[in-house]
């Protein structure tokens, strides 16, 4: 359990609790998302994948407004563009810092093989992909470029 993202819970965008021991049993993406970043349109993707897999996938957007400004709305605009333009029904979380002196427990875990026990890794942009199995383990990682619906991550799903 150490290593898995399933002992964290986080703060929903709604006001719930995210609780990612919840969701054992299937596989969970965690990604950073922003509202007027060149990659937005990932929502529609990430939507459709939600919809087609969430019998053993669940997605988790992350607002962040680390990566170039681009995320400066408020949480519940955040939660109506998402809502209103996209249909986005997978959870979303509070607003969190990602990179510089305070990352959040959840991304340092992400981002550190000493917590996470299977890689290194750095957050680049916006939309940046973190797949973990059914037992909270993390199996890869994303660029942002990378679509929801490509091969790579349907292979593993």
């Amino acid at each position: 359990m150490t290593n898995s993202i399933h002992k964290f819970r986080v703060a929903g965008i709604d006001g719930e609790e995210i609780d990612f021991a919840a969701f054992a049993g299937k596989k969970i993406m965690v990604i950073n998302v922003a509202s007027e970043c060149g990659y937005t349109p990932q929502y529609q993707q990430l939507q459709e994948l939600y919809e087609n897999y969430q019998d053993r996938l669940v997605i988790v957007g992350c607002p962040c407004n680390d990566f170039g400004n681009q995320e400066p709305k408020s949480e519940q605009d955040i939660q109506n563009f998402c809502t209103k333009r996209y249909g986005v029904t997978f959870p979303l979380t509070r607003k969190l810092s990602i990179k510089g002196q305070s990352p959040h427990p959840l991304y340092r875990f992400l981002t550190s093989e000493a917590e996470n026990g299977v890689m290194n890794s750095t957050v680049k942009w916006n939309f940046h992909k973190y797949l973990l199995d059914e037992s909270g383990q993390l199996i890869q990682t994303f660029p942002s470029a990378v679509s929801p619906l490509d091969d790579q991550i349907l292979n593993i799903i």
